[in-house]
């Protein structure tokens, strides 16, 4: 090994009941550097970052760590080894301080057993955080931290662990701008140090910003390794992908019908006097920073969130929404922001997860006419494209995109009229997000109204005939398609 290989992964296979989830797949990480690891979802990363931190045992190949061969029998090994992950769906103690969180499982002890010694730990814990810039109160329940704060307890977290090599899974999906800017710092902070990161993300500008070297997988295979500046994105969409994107967004022209839906003066706890119209066939983007309110706005409207005053009008008439179910009944549908905690039951089937929210369209009388059930769902996993091996398949086990198609299906069933779609491709890859738009695009063309939150910008411009920009709780700006920039959107989602 040279004197800056850190690690190299040779020929790592591993499969499941009927999945090989990799196939011979290498991986070289170097010290100091910033390897980007990139695949559609299913493409095998995590899986492989699971056998690097010792979750997973491989079937066969070999990794060499500093030289020497290592198989880490579990988490706690590869964390003493110098090995850390900070997932993407970040899983604190919320009852515990910041200190505990970080010290977890690794706290300073003294001579008696099970003797805590708090102040040393509470010490080292905001010397931790000072080492990142972070001026934080080590003694706070993780509960009240934002969503940025506890992703930087957890980097201080696997400091406190000596980490040499830190996988980071999709960091900055709930960052804002701010926020992504600080978490590069510091990454090229731990750089400095001759720490290791391997960066999981499907966002190409990140990438590109701060990778020094690419790393390819597709379909469990390993497809390629480039320096990060010999490459460009469109070669590296078609790696990933395996064919050539010619267009992402492929918008139509389509001329917009009748107002299906229109609010008026809606104010609640997180926004305040919104007032705004979509058509049927129109793509309503609806932009801002994290925690403006916009999916308050979204949550209300669907009877999620309380409404303090105001109206809503559908087709023309008032209606007072005090629940989901008052939703669906005067046809609108939610994408949710967050899947795996308010779209999808994780442990249940596909099948029903798929059919939960349309079960009476499966029933003779009061019974569940399972036929018909499993019927509706194979129809919907050959209609949007589920990639699982069966329809009995766990939630859990399937990628990011896969999941969100099985969201989309469920919303869809009750064939709405009016679908909110809440950051509806977040975490998920450059082909699944293809798939989706083209999804929301055919929507839009049998008449739909659309409302569209999201954080990507490059997203919002290409899907949307008018764009809101909201903050604090407040439209701030309404804009055209066509003569909005991102530039425009931040001016006004900043003032």
């Amino acid at each position: 090994m040279s004197s800056t290989l850190l690690l190299r992964a040779e020929n790592i296979s591993k499969s499941f009941p009927g999945v090989k989830a990799l196939d011979n797949v290498q991986l070289n990480i170097e010290k100091g550097k910033v390897h980007a690891l990139m695949g559609e979802n299913g493409a095998g990363k995590s899986t492989l970052m699971k056998i690097l931190i010792g979750m997973y045992s491989a079937d066969s190949g070999r990794i060499i760590y500093k030289g020497h061969p290592v198989s880490f029998r579990s988490v706690h090994d590869a964390l003493k080894s110098g090995f850390s992950m900070i997932h993407q769906e970040l899983l604190p103690f919320p009852e515990l301080s910041v200190a505990e969180n970080i010290f977890m499982g690794n706290e300073p002890v003294g001579a008696i057993p099970g003797w805590i010694y708090r102040k040393r730990r509470d010490k080292n814990a905001q010397l931790l955080l000072e080492q990142l810039g972070m001026n934080l109160n080590v003694t706070r329940r993780m509960k009240t931290l934002s969503i940025a704060e506890i992703q930087m307890v957890e980097i201080a977290k696997a400091l406190s662990n000596r980490a040499e090599i830190i996988i980071m899974d999709e960091p900055t999906s709930a960052l804002s701008d701010r926020e992504v800017n600080l978490l590069f710092k510091i990454i090229d902070d731990l750089k400095q140090r001759g720490i290791a990161i391997v960066y999981i993300s499907h966002k190409m500008d990140e990438i590109f910003r701060i990778a020094d070297t690419i790393t390819v997988m597709r379909d469990g295979r390993y497809i390629a390794t480039h320096p990060a500046n010999a490459i460009n994105r469109n070669d590296l969409i078609t790696m990933i992908v395996g064919r050539e994107l010619t267009t992402i967004f492929e918008k139509k022209d389509i001329v917009p019908g009748d107002i299906v839906l229109s609010v008026k003066g809606l104010t609640g706890e997180k926004f305040k006097d919104i007032d705004f119209s979509v058509r049927s066939g129109e793509i309503l983007g609806v932009a801002g920073l994290m925690g403006a309110g916009r999916t308050e706005i979204a949550n209300a409207i669907f009877g999620l969130g309380r409404i303090y005053k105001g109206t809503i009008v559908v087709k023309g008439k008032s209606v007072f929404i005090r629940s989901p179910r008052d939703a669906i009944q005067y046809g609108i549908g939610l994408i949710t922001e967050d899947r795996k905690n308010t779209g999808l039951v994780l442990s249940s089937s596909v099948k029903h997860n798929i059919t939960l929210a349309a079960l009476k369209s499966c029933c003779n009388g009061p019974f569940i006419n399972k036929q018909k059930e499993s019927n509706l769902a194979d129809e919907q996993i050959q209609r949007f494209g589920i990639k699982t091996p069966f329809a009995g398949q766990v939630v859990n086990f399937l990628s990011g995109g896969n999941q969100q198609k099985i969201v989309l299906a469920k919303v869809l069933l009750n064939d709405p009229d009016i679908i909110i779609l809440d950051e509806p491709t977040r975490g998920i890859d450059i082909g699944a997000k293809t798939e989706i738009y083209r999804l929301i695009n055919a929507l839009a063309a049998k008449g739909k109204a659309i409302i569209m939150i999201s954080s990507e910008l490059p997203e919002i411009l290409g899907m949307s005939d008018r764009i809101l920009v909201v903050h604090d709780g407040r439209i701030k700006a309404e804009l055209t398609g066509t003569e909005a920039t991102q530039e425009m959107i931040m001016q006004y989602a900043m003032m």
